[in-house]
């Protein structure tokens, strides 16, 4: 009887393994043969061009339109079926940045459109279409986000699956290119300033895949060629979003969902002033010295040198102050006794992993820096503000990750502070007392409802209502000695809600001063200002190449980690 009834379970469950196995395998050779065809590009490998490419992203693109359209087609016939929904998944302001990006990431398309225009006399036509396919997967991909990121699918699963997951590293890839491409723009600037730096024993081969003819029109196309590069940021931000909330969705086939309350989370300014002010102070300061940074480095070696001197001293300031930040809400989370909450969320399981993966970018450039700093046998004297800024990386990456974990998995308080809020009646006789009731009660949800009668508390020894003229000197008597025990119950809860709301301002302000501390922290690395190209030391110590691979390697999610992180802290502020 036991196996009979447990054999369905299994026959149900064994299927669906298979099929999510199988289709986490396509996914990754998929994946890893884009991966491969844009390395070879990249090295200029003999029969691999940039149509090649193009035209495979180009298919798996065509391919996802298919799937969504087919998906969105499906929905809209089965409208009237009750879904289920993961809560967790696709939160309003996650759909508001990716939605933001995707603008930007279309302003990109357009520059790419215009920027074929006027070289097509010598580029390829797929360097035409794909901007024009980009942009239509764009529109279509934000659509199906919005619509659909909380869907928890239960029917045609296998199918799904593949799709959801062939649209996750179709965005991968698309990443990876953009990575690539910005890439090497910023490698060309950097070769050319190092000579400035005094570095002249290191060979400058610049890596040129520019068009090998004459523009129509020179303005605009510098206007388009240049513009580019700053808009990539924002479109490799917009896929690295799109394909962990299509990531989420792909977990999320076939899964249960516990269906509980949940609560609304929504960001308040009120509050959190100090630390928007603090933060704001940090995000000004850093696009001052990005501006000037971009400005000075390169010009000659005393201007870079006090260029690389600058940056180091504000970073070390903003991330010392980022570090007591962290530990202030570490110790306050040490001295509340709140559980955590364990119940299955890939959601929230992907924001921690996320979170150290991406952070060991950063810790790799810190170690390989410190370890340059050791090694080295000369030492500008710029380069010794580099030890304590990699140092400080570290730890603050470390201090920064408790506190956001422990933030994301802590249960959230089941009472409003407007519930808490204490009422004053009045009584018969005149007299004002406060006859609120306790804390336990309103939080079990005991409390009488407020109909113009005040509830009668202590087991009945008071009562709103005159119960008749048997009143007399006894009852009064009786009131009185209740409200002073009452008094004293109220000044205690007042005591503990003042305490926990001051917590909570704290965290709140905290929280809000690490979010715009990270926009500030992703600025600098997404818009050419990188200190670990510029610096040149490591290149000495590991060599120009090997550096500079790890450093193209590592970069990428240490851009992503910063506004990984920022998501992150702005949804801690709402939970707070």
């Amino acid at each position: 009887m036991e196996k009979g009834t447990g054999s369905p379970s299994v026959g149900g469950s064994y299927p669906q393994k298979n099929a999510e196995i199988l289709s986490s395998q396509y996914g990754i050779n998929l994946f890893l043969a884009g991966l491969l065809l844009t390395f070879a590009w990249a090295v200029h490998a003999v029969g691999i061009s940039k149509s090649h490419l193009l035209s495979y992203l180009i298919t798996l693109m065509l391919i996802q339109l298919l799937w969504m359209l087919w998906y969105l087609c499906r929905s809209c016939t089965q409208r009237r079926l009750i879904r289920d929904k993961d809560t967790h998944a696709g939160a309003r302001w996650l759909k508001c940045g990716i939605t933001l990006f995707a603008v930007i990431t279309l302003i990109l398309d357009s520059f790419k459109i215009g920027y074929y225009i006027d070289f097509s006399n010598c580029l390829s036509p797929t360097e035409g279409i794909f901007p024009v396919t980009h942009a239509v997967h764009t529109i279509l991909q934000v659509y199906f986000l919005w619509c659909h990121a909380k869907d928890v699918i239960q029917s045609f699963k296998t199918l799904e699956r593949f799709g959801v997951i062939h649209s996750v590293f179709t965005n991968l890839l698309l990443w990876t290119n953009g990575v690539l491409t910005e890439s090497k723009h910023q490698l060309n600037e950097h070769k050319e300033r190092l000579i400035t730096l005094g570095f002249g024993n290191i060979t400058i081969v610049l890596d040129d895949h520019a068009p090998q003819c004459n523009c129509t029109t020179t303005t605009l196309c510098s206007i388009f060629s240049q513009g580019i590069y700053y808009l990539y940021p924002f479109n490799i931000e917009y896929h690295i979003l799109a394909s962990t909330m299509l990531y989420v969705l792909w977990k999320n086939i076939g899964r249960k969902v516990e269906h509980h309350q949940q609560h609304k989370t929504l960001f308040k300014f009120h509050g959190i002033t100090v630390g928007m002010i603090f933060g704001l102070i940090v995000l000004t300061s850093t696009i001052a010295i990005v501006v000037v940074y971009l400005i000075q480095i390169g010009r000659s070696k005393i201007k870079s040198e006090l260029a690389l001197t600058m940056f180091y001293l504000h970073a070390i300031f903003v991330l010392a102050l980022m570090c007591t930040a962290g530990i202030v809400a570490l110790l306050i989370y040490r001295l509340e006794d709140r559980s955590l909450d364990n119940s299955k969320n890939p959601a929230r399981k992907l924001d921690a992993e996320l979170l150290v993966g991406t952070a060991a970018g950063s810790w790799l450039l810190s170690w390989g820096s410190i370890l340059a700093i050791i090694c080295a046998q000369a030492h500008p004297k710029y380069t010794w503000y580099n030890l304590p800024y990699s140092v400080l990386v570290i730890i603050e990456k470390y201090i920064q990750n408790l506190f956001i974990i422990e933030s994301i998995h802590r249960e959230q308080e089941k009472v409003n502070d407007d519930i808490k809020t204490l009422r004053i009646v009045t009584i018969s006789r005149g007299s004002t007392l406060s006859l609120t009731p306790s804390y336990k009660e309103i939080y079990n949800g005991r409390a009488a409802p407020d109909n113009g009668e005040v509830p009668c508390l202590f087991k009945g020894s008071i009562c709103g209502r005159e119960n008749g003229a048997g009143g007399g000197a006894n009852e009064e008597t009786s009131q009185e000695n209740s409200s002073v025990m009452h008094s004293a119950s109220d000044f205690s809860f007042y005591s503990r809600n003042s305490v926990t709301n001051n917590k909570r301002r704290i965290l709140k302000n905290i929280a809000a001063f690490l979010f715009l501390c990270n926009l500030s922290l992703w600025i600098p690395p997404a818009f050419g200002c990188r200190p670990e190209y510029d610096n040149g030391l490591e290149e000495i110590v590991f060599g120009f190449e090997p550096w500079i691979i790890v450093v193209n390697l590592a970069m990428p999610f240490s851009i992503f980690y910063r506004m990984h992180s920022a998501a992150s802290l702005f949804e801690v502020n709402c939970k707070t």
